[in-house]
């Protein structure tokens, strides 16, 4: 007889408060905003790139298991939608941004189309597996850009705000995917809900690693970067200086071990410390 998972295991999901903002769409965005570094542009922008699409099959992954989930998690995932919409929303505007830049972003979003597409193809528990891997890299970084800001960007820039803005709400919802899968399986044995997600996050990284770079190399060669060249730069970039991922193993290595769950690294302090700035951008819920 397997007992129902209780959640969260460790800590507790803070309050979700859903800041409704707009950023700056006046000024231009230079071509190079990442720190002037073409590299490090072009792997943000296949970032920004890949959220529109992504998040709305997270919202409709969670979604799907909604009926039926205690008030609490039914409360969390409402919040969780409205801030996912809002991310959609300003990336969105960041990508149309980039564009008028003069990066040409048309073969980078069909294939991020493509990618969603064979996800929406798959049962919904999958889907929801999907989105609990992708919500976890999400956060990855989310503590990442906010512990290491100018490791990333330039903090003074004004598309730092939205990166800023966008990790705490990745950190602040971080659990509630997590927690849905959790309420949807609970009648699962342990071994087959860790094989799922296990299996599940094995691909998404592989998948995430090899597109997000592939769309950077896209970006990288519209400036002239191509060749091995292009490769080296991205492969340092990720697991050398700054190296993204290099810094992320410990965290994505956890999401396998027994007794998983996204709050037991309990980094609510980023949260308190960067959300005083968009306080006036609160929406009441």
């Amino acid at each position: 007889m397997n007992a129902p998972p209780t959640f969260p295991v460790k800590g507790e999901t803070p309050a979700i408060v859903v800041r409704d903002l707009r950023f700056d769409r006046e000024r231009p965005l230079p071509r190079w905003w990442c720190n002037g570094d073409p590299v490090a542009t072009a792997w943000m922008n296949s970032l920004s790139a890949s959220f529109p699409r992504g998040e709305a099959l997270f919202i409709e992954a969670v979604k799907a298991f909604r009926e039926g989930a205690p008030p609490k998690l039914e409360r969390e995932i409402r919040a969780f939608i409205k801030q996912e919409v809002n991310h959609s929303r300003e990336h969105l505007a960041l990508n149309r941004a980039a564009s008028e830049a003069g990066y040409d972003t048309t073969g980078v979003d069909a294939r991020i189309a493509a990618n969603t597409n064979q996800a929406h193809a798959r049962p919904p528990i999958v889907q929801l597996a999907v989105t609990i891997a992708l919500e976890h890299f999400t956060a990855m970084f989310a503590h990442l850009f906010l512990t290491n800001p100018r490791a990333f960007f330039d903090a003074d820039v004004p598309q730092a705000d939205i990166w800023r803005w966008h990790a705490i709400e990745e950190i602040e919802h971080k659990g509630v995917a997590y927690d849905t899968f959790l309420h949807a399986t609970r009648d699962w044995p342990r071994f087959r809900r860790w094989k799922l997600k296990a299996a599940i996050m094995l691909l998404i990284t592989k998948r995430f690693v090899h597109h997000r770079s592939r769309d950077a190399l896209d970006f990288m060669a519209q400036d002239g970067i191509t060749g091995w060249r292009a490769m080296a730069k991205v492969v340092w970039y990720l697991f050398g200086k700054p190296g993204a991922l290099r810094r992320l193993f410990p965290a994505w290595i956890a999401y396998f071990l027994p007794g998983f769950h996204p709050w037991n690294r309990d980094d609510r302090a980023l949260i308190a410390k960067y959300e005083s700035e968009f306080a006036d951008a609160v929406t009441a819920e």
